[in-house]
């Protein structure tokens, strides 16, 4: 049998459009994981309270810091203290996610993950 035009050269063979996609894959896979190593090692800060509460991150999500300003304690509002601990701890975390979805649009070119492949 006579192989025909458009085939793609027989048993295990890849056509050219299927293999330069799966190396751009790879490489898009292996400039990912080193983005989301270097964000591990990035510090990220978050304060509330006009500086009473200040909380530190790496992006890993592990707190490295939490200060709190001696202003800030008022043994008849514990609340007020715990709400500005959450506040800041939240907005760290959005701050890593951010970042991270950042690395992603770089990478993907604002393809939306490649439907979720990233």
């Amino acid at each position: 049998m006579a192989k025909g035009r458009g085939g793609y050269g027989g048993y295990g063979a890849m056509p050219g459009n299927m293999s330069n996609l799966m190396k751009q894959a790879q490489r898009m896979q292996r400039e990912m994981q080193e983005k989301q190593e270097a964000l591990e090692q990035q510090e990220f800060t978050a304060a509330t309270g006009g500086g009473a509460v200040s909380v530190t991150m790496n992006g890993k999500r592990e707190m490295l810091s939490l200060t709190i300003s001696p202003d800030a304690v008022d043994p008849d509002d514990v609340e007020m203290l715990q709400d500005m601990v959450i506040s800041a701890v939240n907005e760290v975390l959005r701050k890593i996610d951010t970042a991270n979805e950042e690395n992603v649009a770089k990478l993907t070119g604002g393809m939306g993950g490649l439907g979720g492949l990233f």
